[in-house]
């Protein structure tokens, strides 16, 4: 399973890439199930519906070297940034008070938001333990993981406050899911570039991959909401605005269908007529455009990037699914 080569610097045997890959899934798998007594049913519960995974993999990729091994470190981090992510959706569950998530019953729906909220907290606590104990610290304080929380917990208390604002900016929103969702993608791409010993230039074309890549995400997601049945899409979709979250679809609306904005405050508008004023303003061409803009950004930086084509088609896939296109 190792391969007896070995990082010049730490002497540490490096994992091959497809090996890795399996370590993070049982490594996150393996910390939620050694979960005390107390919160392991709920614990449990989450292992239940596995997510794609798609962070996760940015770090091994970037983490990759010429040879297709990757550092055991990166493991430890991509499987952190994993339960990471998870915290935040099942705070984003009681948020939303939300029902379905990865086509399974949510955590606050059948255990009630108390218990979700404090397992929430639990598992950002133990991802972050998770985080802190590889072997290189330096590394561990390069990455800053704690600062990457910060900025999804702001995005979310950006989000939060500005809910239900008619009058919210395409800046204003953009700067709202930079954090939300943005900052792990560029945490998975950062961390990985670290353990592949980049420098800092290759490092900041790596972030800025990252946030391009989850600026897509979010976009896309924003779109699905609109464009997908709850079947295909394995949660609830047209809902966002039910729950005062205001996306890029339809801030273009409202800004360019006459009156729409005005009838929202005074007497409020239903499904139908959001689905066909979006249509109309054309909200999801507009997003679509803006979701291009940042794939050309990403794109390019992945061809400017000094990388093995094998690496290179593996993070074009990554981008690609993103955005739907694979």
């Amino acid at each position: 399973m190792i391969n007896e080569n070995a990082k010049a610097n730490d002497n540490i045997e490096l994992i091959k890439f497809n090996e890795a890959i399996e370590l993070v899934k049982k490594v996150s798998d393996n910390t939620l199930a050694k979960s005390p007594l107390i919160i392991r049913e709920y614990t449990r519960h989450l292992m239940a519906s596995r997510g794609k995974y798609i962070r996760a993999m940015s770090v091994m990729i970037c983490a990759e070297d010429k040879e297709g091994l990757v550092h055991p470190n990166a493991v430890k981090i991509a499987a952190a940034i994993e339960i990471l992510h998870l915290a935040t959706l099942v705070h984003d569950d009681v948020i939303d008070n939300a029902d379905i998530r990865r086509g399974d019953i949510t955590l606050q729906k059948k255990y009630g938001k108390r218990t979700a909220v404090i397992c929430g907290d639990y598992l950002l606590c133990i991802a972050l333990n998770l985080a802190a104990s590889i072997s290189n610290k330096q590394d561990y304080l390069e990455i800053d993981m704690p600062d990457y929380m910060g900025k999804v917990c702001l995005g979310e208390l950006n989000q939060h406050i500005n809910n239900a604002n008619l009058n919210l900016s395409v800046y204003q929103y953009l700067k709202i899911i930079s954090g939300k969702t943005a900052a792990l993608f560029e945490a998975s791409f950062h961390s990985g570039a670290v353990f592949a010993d980049c420098g800092k230039s290759e490092c900041k074309k790596y972030k800025q991959l990252g946030y391009y890549i989850g600026m897509i995400f979010q976009l896309t997601d924003d779109c699905i909401d609109f464009e997908d049945t709850e079947e295909s899409a394995r949660k609830p979709v047209q809902s966002d605005y039910e729950q005062g979250v205001i996306t890029l679809p339809l801030i273009h609306t409202l800004r360019n269908v006459d009156g729409f904005s005005k009838k929202a405050e005074s007497s409020g508008i239903s499904r139908s007529e959001i689905n066909e004023a979006v249509k109309s303003a054309g909200g999801l061409i507009f997003t679509h455009m803006v979701v291009k803009k940042y794939y050309d950004k990403a794109e390019k930086i992945i061809h400017e990037l000094q990388i093995s084509e094998n690496k290179r088609i593996k993070l074009m896939t990554v981008l690609n699914k993103a955005s739907r296109k694979s």
